[in-house]
């Protein structure tokens, strides 16, 4: 692998420049640009990511840029900025399609067709690291011993897929602690959610028994557990066991739910994602309906950035790359509309290799996939008509506030702030980040307050400290405002006194061209009766029944929750933080020992150093240290 840099003619090239000029530096790198697979990198002058492409032959890929005539406007624009190149070279050209899927997803260049996706996907686990193994919703890193079956597209097709398998093979789903420490079943014993083996009720092989079955429903062999337990529930009737083949046809009839809540019948589709394309109006919505194990575990739409002039082939293509650049392909991905020949094989080698077995794309003309296919795109449309619908409607409320605030032109990019604390203790401020197309919670901020000097309570200090930390960073990591992250208008929830604050704040940093506006409620705190304050200008106020109004009580009231909601996880973590957490080498093994030894944090901190050599896991050299962390100098 070879990085190639060059120096650049002629100084920097970058916002303004010519397309001439971004052709003398693409140029000066092909001198040097070898003919092998990799992946190569435009550059702005600030050194961001432009676009980020992969090659089967880099040197005849990138001489294509130096034609004008041939490219679309938006990769004129992108070679016009074009300060600079990086080149990695690869192996083969499925490691450089790798390789630019990581980095797109990474680097999120402004040319590329970008998928926007801010959300992980849920998983159910069956746990490996208990003798017990629970069954439990799962999101994160899958670092968790177990075996995981999904994706599924939503928490809400997790749960309701959850509850029926919980009645089907009555496994626990309570945490190691609590399994511990019960003394006599639970709710869910009682409703036939679980077969408590907490106080056991059930013996370790028949529960193994059952964690074998969900295992095979959930790997696709649910046909023959359903005939399995329709075999056994004639068999315990026949032998006049009434209750017992109750309970199969109960367990029956939660796996029949399981598969009954179907909008697509997979019919023979085992393991597969369908994806389909629908374009309009310069916009692209992707429809994704996940098949694992025979059922439906759901559909997710995406809306990707910079899609106006690409080609549904370039759409698909780009979007396959970066969404499996982090999951694990299934065996079968159908399309809706049909790759290249030789891009769908790259493709599909990429996720065979990622994924440890063979792995199909395919574009079906007939039969039930092309059916689920049809499916999938009429969702595809109805959900990029809605957005469309959607983002007509935002649009006409940024000119409509604009107009309210004589603001140059509609906003971009909108900040809102406010402060939550108690008392003045864990005190949190929040910024949110609002839109053309609503709010962006990916750009949400959390501020904890660092400051030691400010009184209990102090709105105007804190307010301070979180514009101030916001805005240096702003002017040290964008000082050109070229990345996008600088707001056009900036929302304060408060009065007057806010207002100030923000205004001495901007003016100390220097900051200019950022609109400043603060709302306050009105007499008696009552909605509909807001004022607005702006520096230099009168207090005004709207009709109650103005959209404008309402869209501006939407986003302060969006920044006050969030603000709670983020004072409130860290009041949840500092009382449940222990001075245990403290001491380096105390994990929460040895935590969890100490606490059910001597009791509480305070029964650690006055034991005697014998005393705590006794507690397992704690050696001498750990007892030492733990004593003489609360007995310092003693």
């Amino acid at each position: 692998m070879s990085i190639a840099q060059p120096p650049t003619p002629n100084g920097e090239n970058g916002m303004g420049g010519t397309f001439a000029a971004g052709t003398v530096i693409i140029e000066t790198f092909l001198r040097h640009m070898p003919a092998s697979p990799g992946v190569y990198r435009m550059l702005n002058r600030a050194g961001d990511a432009l676009y980020v492409g992969k090659a089967k032959n880099l040197k005849k890929r990138v001489a294509a840029y130096v034609r004008a005539d041939r490219l679309p406007l938006r990769l004129q624009r992108m070679v016009a900025e074009t300060a600079s190149m990086e080149v990695v070279t690869t192996h083969t050209e499925v490691e450089a399609l790798l390789l630019e899927s990581n980095l797109i997803k990474r680097l999120a260049p402004r040319y590329n067709i970008l998928l926007k996706d801010d959300k992980s996907f849920p998983y159910i686990l069956i746990t490996g690291d208990h003798p017990w193994p629970q069954i439990v919703k799962h999101r994160g890193a899958r670092n968790r011993k177990g075996e995981y079956f999904g994706p599924f597209a939503s928490a809400g097709a997790v749960n309701q897929t959850l509850s029926h398998l919980q009645r089907a093979f009555l496994l626990r789903s309570c945490s190691d602690s609590v399994f511990a420490s019960r003394s006599r079943p639970c709710l869910l014993y009682q409703i036939k959610r679980c077969s408590a083996p907490c106080v056991e009720r059930i013996g370790r092989e028949a529960y193994d028994e059952l964690v074998g079955q969900a295992r095979a429903f959930l790997s696709g062999q649910s046909q023959s557990i359903q005939h399995d337990l329709a075999h056994r529930m004639e068999l315990a009737s026949e032998a006049m066991a009434y209750e017992e083949a109750a309970v199969y046809r109960d367990r029956i009839r939660a796996l029949a739910r399981v598969q009954a809540h179907q909008d697509i019948n997979p019919l023979e589709v085992d393991e597969a994602d369908v994806v389909a394309l629908h374009q309009a109006g310069g916009q692209a919505c992707l429809q994704v309906f996940f098949f694992r194990a025979g059922c439906n575990f759901g559909n997710r739409s995406f809306f990707p950035a910079q899609t106006q002039d690409q080609s549904a082939e370039d759409i698909l293509a780009a979007f396959l790359g970066q969404f499996y650049e982090d999951k694990q392909p299934p065996r079968e991905i159908l399309l809706s509309h049909p790759l290249p020949p030789e891009d769908a094989a790259l493709l599909a080698e990429a996720m065979s290799v990622k994924a440890g077995r063979k792995v199909t794309l395919s574009a079906p003309k007939r039969g039930d996939r092309r059916k689920m296919i049809e499916h999938a795109y009429d969702n595809a449309r109805e959900a990029l008509g809605r957005r469309m619908a959607e983002s007509s409607a935002q649009r006409k409320l940024l000119d409509g506030l604009a107009e309210k605030f004589g603001l140059d032109h509609p906003p971009v990019r909108i900040e809102v702030y406010d402060n939550s604390h108690f008392q003045g203790s864990n005190a949190v401020g929040a910024m949110i980040v609002a839109g053309p197309e609503g709010f962006l919670k990916g750009e949400y901020r959390k501020f904890n307050i660092r400051s030691t000097e400010l009184k209990p309570g102090d709105d105007y200090g804190m307010m301070r400290e979180v514009l101030t930390r916001r805005f240096r960073r702003a002017q040290k990591e964008d000082p050109d405002r070229e990345r996008g992250v600088w707001p056009d208008l900036v929302l304060i929830d408060g009065g007057p006194g806010q207002l100030k604050v923000a205004s001495e704040v901007f003016a100390e940093l220097g900051v200019e061209e950022v609109e400043l506006v603060s709302i306050a409620k009105g007499p008696d705190r009552d909605a509909g009766r807001e004022r607005f304050h702006r520096p230099g200008h009168a207090t005004f106020s709207m009709p109650p029944n103005d959209p404008v109004l309402y869209f501006l009580q939407r986003l302060r009231d969006e920044a006050h929750r969030f603000a709670i909601g983020s004072h409130r996880t860290r009041r949840a973590k500092a009382i449940g933080a222990s001075p245990l957490d403290e001491i380096a080498g105390i994990g929460a093994r040895r935590k969890k020992a100490l606490l059910h030894h001597f009791g509480s944090a305070r029964g650690v901190s006055e034991a005697g150093l014998a005393d705590l050599e006794t507690v397992d896991g704690i050696s001498r050299t750990m007892a030492k240290k733990i004593y003489d962390h609360f007995h310092p100098g003693g």
